[in-house]
């Protein structure tokens, strides 16, 4: 009998542990959560490296079944800005080292380019084989930001090493591995593997949010400009009676004092649209599905997008999608099947959008059941046993290389 695969991924900032929602909390948790715990259910033996970032925190917690979350120190135990963990990957690289050398996993999975590094670092030595997912590239996060690009400035040399020295990169969406040939990657070592979707609780059967009757769009995740809540926003204004709902950002409480809550606000009252306009700030996973179902549609409208798993939960929740057509909502959003696909920072197309799906009840339907069908080939197994091929192709590959070098 086959022993399980014993995976250990690093995710040096995004722990599976973490409040989505939260400042640098977002969709690489719910990645990296959620697919430890798909391998986990597929049989593999998965440890999750993550930062200490509290005091209380202890060394090993178990997360779900065949699987573990182990804190590792880097820097002192409290939150810091991911922009500002750079200095600590080499204390992270450290202990990563000593942790596998008691105990060695079979492959190594990095998530994100900090981690690329400080997983490389610790495995090299090792001789462990290194399977890296960027999540975001720093290059194009710069082409979109410019002088506003928080990241340290070691960050796109870095990238680019990872991408020279690990085994293979799992890129999330076909854009993506365009965006990495740009950057010299060796299409041979490159394969898609999208984020995945929780089918058991995205799904258009259950409770759904009673609403006050009007129109209501609905927008899902950080309130950082380059998510498009402003673009959003100047659109409802020129959609008299609909409502818009933003679901993102800290608790309700703290919406008064959060910048971008207030920035937005003032923007709503500016527009005339304050009576329309409904900041919930973070909302739990468990209450999530019921806000989904509650929209007439769901707004997607980043500047730029790694992935995106906001259009697929919407989708298995039965929900129309209007979405800018950049990164992996180009693969996810069938334009014209299961929503409509839109320039990026376009208020007016957005508008034209929305009024169209909003005035066409039977096509909102259409297109609600076929992104619950198209949601379907993104559960979050068969992302894991994709996943899974993976890693197996790169430890036999590794094999035969060592047994030819013998």
């Amino acid at each position: 009998m086959t022993a399980p695969l014993r995976i250990a991924m690093v995710s040096e900032h995004a722990s599976p542990l973490a409040v989505v929602g939260e400042v640098d909390a977002g969709g690489q948790n719910v990645h990296v959560a959620a697919l430890a715990t798909a391998l986990g259910a597929l049989g593999a033996r998965v440890t999750v490296h993550t930062r200490a970032d509290a005091e209380d925190l202890t060394p090993l917690v178990p997360f779900a079944p065949n699987v573990a979350v182990a804190h590792m120190d880097a820097g002192p135990r409290r939150r810091l800005p991911k922009d500002e963990l750079y200095e600590h990957m080499g204390e992270f690289a450290r202990g990563l080292a000593h942790a596998w050398a008691q105990d060695r996993p079979d492959i190594v999975h990095s998530h994100f380019w900090m981690s690329g590094e400080a997983a490389l670092d610790a495995a090299e030595p090792l001789d462990l084989p290194v399977v890296h997912t960027f999540h975001a590239l720093g290059a194009v996060k710069r082409r979109h930001q410019g002088g506003e690009d928080t990241s340290p400035p070691q960050r796109l040399a870095v990238e680019r090493a990872v991408l020279a020295r690990a085994d293979h990169i799992l890129a999330t969406c076909t854009d993506e591995v365009r965006e990495l040939g740009l950057l010299g990657a060796p299409a041979g070592r490159v394969s898609v593997v999208p984020c995945g979707v929780d089918l058991t609780r995205f799904w258009p059967e259950g409770p759904t949010e009673p609403t006050g009757g009007r129109p209501r769009v609905l927008v899902v995740g950080r309130l950082v400009p380059r998510k498009g809540v402003r673009e959003v926003l100047a659109a409802v204004a020129a959609l008299p009676g609909v409502e818009l709902v933003v679901a993102g950002g800290p608790l309700r409480a703290g919406l008064s004092t959060d910048p971008e809550a207030r920035a937005l606000l003032v923007e709503a009252a500016e527009l005339g649209i304050a009576d329309r306009v409904v900041l919930r700030g973070q909302v739990s996973r468990d209450d999530l599905p019921a806000l989904y179902r509650s929209a007439d549609v769901v707004v997607c409208a980043p500047w730029y997008e790694p992935f995106g798993i906001v259009p697929l939960e919407a989708m298995g929740c039965g929900v129309p999608v209007v979405a800018t057509g950049v990164g992996g909502m180009l693969d996810t959003v069938v334009d014209g099947v299961t929503g409509l696909l839109v320039p990026a920072q376009d208020p007016t197309a957005l508008a034209a959008s929305m009024r169209h799906l909003l005035g066409d009840p039977p096509r909102r339907r259409a297109m609600g059941a076929a992104g619950t069908r198209r949601a379907r080939l993104y559960s979050w197994r068969r992302v894991a046993a994709a996943t899974q091929r993976v890693y197996d192709d790169v430890v036999a590959t590794q094999s035969l290389e060592e047994a030819a070098a013998r």
